[in-house]
């Protein structure tokens, strides 16, 4: 029966890691994300598809611990002083996000003839956005620590703060019978709370530093994987037992250890157990979704998930708007944040055990939620498809016009910035234009003066000055734009020297058929530095490593006279790496058999 009962287990496991594997790697493909990859092969797996698996709240149980860790990693990412500057987002935008929704989605219940106490409940869990699906999506765009990506996480933790006092209300809204017989006072339940907090603060200031430093001298790298996940999971159990969000606990253990020496140790250690739980928690959301449910109810749950989804969005909308983000960015917020959470399992959970809400509404709304939570992925891919583009702020930037120059540069990256520095510092004027309006308003505060303009246009080069300059660098890093900024230079400009960044060796190919004069691939200077300092650890002296390297050089620039269009440059010079590959005069009868 043991054996049995193992294999029953393991077969479990078989079955989820199967589906992810299956499911994720297929959505992606088509573009849809890996979140909603798990959600639905969840969905086929569950009890509502092939029924491989039926215990859908154990797994989504075990697997918020993705969500806790990922929180860690995010605190590990924000020091104290950091998080402080927030402070602002976190309690003014947050507060009024979460109040201004609250309030409206309790009409909304109160419209579907729902008392008061019931539709606050279901509109107030309904406001706890999903912290693993928009954490998840903003991961994977790239945009947690850019300034919109702050003011998301900010409303994240203010709505992780709310879990007690959502609790206490939701207490006071019982029987006064059930409420004594199932919970504590409010006081003890603050004075828990509170606690909790101390000791999660007084451990991450005076003991984790310590262990950490104690761990690492005894050398073994298991146990401080162990020790990261002890301090993850338990600051997250502290949290539960005062009562507050264990995601919010796992967030003030990462910041409290944001300045440790240990912090990318502990990043590394945690990350490969955060990604796997966190997607199993998105494939036990797809089973929890109960089709059973939603066909004996679909007018309800359906017309639910429209009015709770469209006036959270345009209430997140209002607010991103009143707190002065642009058009763009509120729209983005609105449809990430649109959607119910997993902390709302948690309100409707103690709402039925206080008698709150009925069996009947808390899986209709429970329902409803899951539902939201797996339409928001295939909402965020619809309007990145199809949604119209950022209109890019203009504000304090200008366009050239009748700019003189000797040296014309398009592009004012970190490769810009820096090829710049040597015509700057022999004396010559420089243009510089940049398509990017943050990076001109950047540059304004160090004496750059960087005019707004698409390297790709005729009009734009002539205003920077291209006729007159001697030199053009063209230094962005999207590689079509790159050689479209070369085919039109060369045209408007055909004496005109073009020094130009190739993304790898397919692109300088590509470049050397357009006309470029210098080329340089942006990664192969950088790796041939390596190589160098790898053959002087392995024991040659300077010169020997020197003369070996320019082998290599050398031996690449044959190859790569080799694989253009007969090795032919129309007797032009190009720089390939950092030496200049002259070709030799071949005479006409060569040049067709080439």
């Amino acid at each position: 029966m043991a054996m049995d009962g193992s294999a029953n287990q393991l077969i479990g496991v078989v079955t989820l890691l199967g589906a992810a594997v299956i499911g994720v790697p297929l959505f992606k493909r088509i573009g849809l994300g890996s979140v909603l990859g798990y959600l639905a092969a969840g969905l086929a797996i569950g009890p509502s598809g092939l029924g491989l698996m039926s215990d859908a709240q154990t797994i989504i149980h075990i697997a918020e611990l993705g969500v806790v860790m990922f929180l860690f990693i995010i605190g590990l990412e924000m020091k104290p002083s950091h998080l402080w500057s927030l402070r602002g987002q976190i309690f003014g935008l947050g507060s009024m996000q979460v109040v201004l929704s609250s309030i409206l989605l309790t009409f909304v219940g109160i419209a579907f003839g729902f008392s008061w106490q019931v539709s606050f409940v279901s509109g107030a869990g309904f406001v706890l956005t999903s912290t693993a699906i928009v954490m998840q999506v903003l991961s994977e765009r790239g945009d947690i620590q850019t300034p919109k990506g702050q003011r998301i996480v900010s409303i994240l933790l203010f709505e992780d703060l709310l879990i007690v006092p959502l609790l206490a209300i939701v207490a006071f809204l019982a029987p006064a019978d059930i409420a004594t017989k199932h919970g504590l006072p409010i006081w003890e339940k603050i004075a828990f709370a509170g606690l909790s907090l101390a000791v999660l603060i007084g451990a991450g200031i005076w003991l984790l530093n310590p262990l950490f430093r104690v761990l690492a001298k005894a050398k073994a790298r298991e146990v401080m994987t162990a020790a990261a996940l002890l301090v993850v999971l338990g600051a997250a159990l502290l949290m539960e037992l005062g009562g507050l969000s264990m995601a919010m606990g796992a967030f003030l253990a990462g910041v409290l250890l944001s300045e440790s020496t240990f912090r990318h140790q502990l990043e590394a250690d945690i990350e490969p157990f955060r990604g796997l739980l966190l997607g199993l928690f998105f494939l036990g959301v797809g089973m929890a979704l109960n089709l059973d449910v939603v066909g004996r109810n679909w007018q309800l749950v359906i017309a639910g998930v429209m009015a709770l989804m469209i006036t959270k969005a345009i209430c997140i909308y209002c607010v991103a708007r009143l707190a002065k983000s642009n058009h763009a960015e509120a729209i983005d917020r609105a449809i990430l944040m649109a959607q119910g959470g997993e902390f709302a399992f948690v309100l409707f959970t103690e709402a039925l055990k206080l008698n709150v809400l009925t069996s009947e509404i808390n899986a209709n709304i429970t329902a409803i939620v899951v539902l939201s939570m797996a339409l928001t992925p295939m909402v965020v891919v619809l309007h990145k498809r199809f949604g119209t583009k950022q209109n890019v702020s203009l504000d304090g930037v200008e366009e050239p016009r009748d700019v003189q120059a000797s040296v014309l540069v398009i592009g004012f990256g970190r490769v810009g910035q820096i090829a710049s520095q040597g015509p700057l510092a022999k004396g010559a004027k420089l243009s510089i234009i940049d398509s990017d309006p943050d990076v001109i308003r950047a540059a304004e505060p160090y004496g750059f003066k960087v005019f707004y303009g698409d390297g790709a246009r005729a009009d734009i080069l002539h205003a920077a000055g291209a006729l007159q300059a001697s030199v053009i660098l063209v230094c962005i890093n999207d590689k079509n734009a790159v050689t479209r900024i070369v085919e039109t230079a060369r045209h408007e400009c055909p004496n005109i020297r073009l020094v130009v960044r190739a993304f790898d060796r397919e692109h300088a190919l590509e470049l050397v058929k357009h006309d470029a004069d210098f080329i340089v691939r942006e990664t192969f200077e950088s790796s041939l530095l390596m190589a160098k300092q790898a053959v002087v650890l392995l024991g040659s002296g300077e010169q020997e490593a020197e003369d070996l390297i320019a082998e290599v050089r050398n031996r690449d620039a044959e190859r790569f006279v080799l694989e253009t269009t007969g090795g032919l440059f129309a007797g032009r010079a190009l720089v390939l790496g950092n030496i200049e590959y002259i070709p030799p005069p071949k005479h006409e009868e060569d040049k067709a058999t080439d």
